[in-house]
């Protein structure tokens, strides 16, 4: 099998992250098409990862799936159920989606193949991805509520999924599609400037944004899971899914705009 493209879709692209469970229905359309384009053109194996948005992070912040339990962990289960049917919810639509554009596109749930401990993934088995890319589909995952040995359940991000995925299987590029055109240099705030090469100084100087609901950290926390994909050989980054073409220009090879890892090996 050659080595697979990851897309991941961030939940700020699908949704509107300060709007509960608000889509971006026609980007969502023109995503799925781009993606559909560029798998067609006989490029490399796909595999679809996305974020909850606003689907699922502020369940996960209001029930605290990102920490340990509280005193009621009776609600924090329900909490966790409930998230989870959420995310679940944005996960039909996208695969909806991406099917209509015609890609052959399979769920795979993290849930329950998935388990963290105290919030830190320790197992995700990847032979469920890669038995679909074998026989020729598009498995599309998400970041989920998963089992938590320690928590009973806790939150898994996709980026997390992403960096599993790029330690155990040889990937080509690993592409993050957000709703900005990169990682803005710190105090830019008025004229942003984008930090076109990330490198571990780049993530020295990122700190985690507070706000939005955002359970699983930030840019900085993105950041750090590109550096860490890029240690195992795929270049990884991060574009704008606003601007159109970008993600069927990602998908055939050519260089796009945004913030992208150093090539640390061949």
């Amino acid at each position: 099998m050659d080595r697979p493209i990851v897309v991941k879709l961030g939940g700020s692209i699908l949704t509107r992250k300060r709007e509960r469970e608000r889509l971006r229905p026609k980007v969502i359309q023109r995503l799925a098409t781009e993606l559909f384009q560029g798998w067609n053109a006989g490029g490399a194996p796909l595999v679809v990862i996305h974020g909850a948005g606003s689907f699922g992070h502020p369940g996960a912040a209001q029930w605290g799936l990102a920490g340990p339990p509280g005193s009621s962990r009776n609600h924090r289960e329900r909490g966790a159920a409930l998230t989870s049917h959420r995310v679940r919810d944005l996960h039909q639509r996208v695969v909806k989606e991406l099917l209509s554009a015609g890609l052959p596109a399979f769920s795979v749930p993290p849930f329950p193949l998935a388990e963290n401990r105290e919030g830190n993934l320790v197992g995700f088995p990847t032979a469920s991805l890669t038995e679909v890319l074998e026989r020729g589909g598009i498995p599309v995952t998400f970041g989920d509520v998963v089992r938590d040995s320690a928590w009973g359940f806790s939150i898994l991000s996709g980026d997390t999924i992403a960096v599993r995925m790029a330690r155990e299987i040889p990937l080509r590029q690993m592409v993050f599609v957000s709703d900005v055109p990169g990682v803005f240099a710190p105090g830019s705030e008025r004229h942003r400037t984008v930090i076109p090469e990330l490198g571990p100084e780049v993530l020295a100087g990122l700190s985690t944004p507070r706000g939005h609901h955002d359970v699983t950290g930030g840019i900085r926390a993105k950041v750090q899971a590109m550096l860490q994909i890029a240690e195992g050989g795929a270049r990884a980054g991060l574009i704008s899914g606003l601007t159109h073409g970008n993600v069927l220009r990602a998908l055939k090879g050519e260089e796009v705009y945004g913030s992208w890892t150093r090539r640390t090996s061949p």
